[in-house]
């Protein structure tokens, strides 16, 4: 009997992705049943800081074979070679299951999230390199009118800096336009299974910080149930709709987050670190996604924080004002200063 519990979920036919498009984790993974991986400028450079004799020889390479390439462009051409390597780890599940599962997520860079144009020409250079290749933007206004035209285009997306249930409804009605789109131009609108991403461990974040500036004390504990409380709603709501595209759960803090979402109709994105922890956990994986959040605890997130409320409710936040939202400035900020920070650490290989 096998004690690996990633292997045990995957027995339990709850899929899950490697969050992270490094070729050595990303193969780790798949081995132990993962079906996906997923990347961004962050990933990408934490990946260059904890695996240097992995990409610096790429990076150097890439430098001497464009030697008048800017910063950004060789930056971006590392995150090309690496997205083509990782890709190709999974290429093996692509064509077993038929271009069903084995995608790799690859996100346009977080500089475009002004302009719709902008992401979704990199999305179709990004869309091009491999047949595996899914394309996350976010789920801003601009963002998800992005993710209508990609999928019109018959490119497969993964709404990603989404946080609350009013922006996955918002992402699925874009889908629904975008398939609609997709099949009047005669693509296969079947094939397209499209992703939607909450990033539930940034809910939790937020609403901490949320805490702390507003000197709010919850009881223990329960802040880190805000953002799986958001996730089993909005699968719920996708549930009775039929809404198009698969919630993918992201941004892990604790335990909980992996063994109270396990089901079959969603997915899971797991950093290597924590995948690797919950591996040789001593919980054994079970079917939790039905299981609602306790109601005390419910009633309290709803009693001290107005952000859980429009987080959790359908009806609470128009599109305009997703942009606006706490998690999401945060998180933006964190991938611009990701990027730059890997801009940066390919200068420090460019400059002698």
């Amino acid at each position: 009997m096998t004690t690996s519990r990633m292997t045990q979920m995957t027995a339990l036919g709850a899929d899950w992705w490697n969050d992270s498009g490094v070729p050595a984790e990303l193969a780790e993974a798949v081995a132990l049943g993962a079906v996906g991986g997923t990347s961004n400028p962050v990933i990408v450079s934490q990946a260059v800081k904890a695996q240097p004799a992995l990409c610096h020889p790429i990076m150097d390479r890439l430098i001497a074979e464009n030697p008048i390439d800017s910063e950004d462009d060789i930056a971006w051409k590392l995150i090309h070679t690496l997205a083509i390597e990782a890709a190709s780890r999974l290429r093996p599940v692509f064509e077993a299951t038929r271009g069903a599962k084995g995608f790799l997520s690859v996100q346009v860079s977080p500089k475009y999230y002004t302009n719709r144009e902008l992401m979704v020409a990199q999305a179709m250079q990004l869309a091009s390199f491999a047949p595996n290749i899914a394309i996350k933007a976010p789920a801003t206004e601009v963002g998800i009118a992005a993710i209508e035209e990609m999928t019109a285009r018959g490119l497969r997306v993964n709404a990603t800096v989404c946080f609350t249930v009013p922006q996955a409804i918002a992402v699925a009605h874009a889908l629904e336009r975008g398939l609609k789109r997709a099949r009047a131009a005669g693509r296969d609108a079947d094939a397209i299974r499209p992703y939607v991403t909450l990033m539930i461990g940034r809910v939790d974040d937020h609403l901490k910080r949320v805490a702390e500036r507003e000197k709010i004390a919850p009881a223990p504990g329960v802040l880190d149930w805000a953002g799986i409380a958001v996730f089993k709603h909005a699968h719920r709501i996708f549930q009775q709709r039929g809404y198009p595209g698969t919630l993918l759960a992201a941004a892990y803090r604790h335990e909980a987050h992996w063994s109270q979402i396990v089901g079959r109709e969603v997915l899971q994105t797991i950093p290597y670190v924590w995948w690797t922890k919950f591996d040789v956990s001593a919980t054994v994986p079970a079917f939790t996604l039905d299981h609602p959040v306790d109601g005390a605890i419910l009633a309290e997130l709803r009693e001290k924080f107005p952000d859980f409320i429009r987080a959790h409710d359908e009806d609470t936040m128009q599109p305009s004002e997703f942009l606006g939202y706490g998690a999401t400035v945060h998180t933006l900020n964190q991938f611009l200063g990701g990027y730059a920070d890997l801009v940066a650490q390919v200068r420090a290989r460019m400059l002698p």
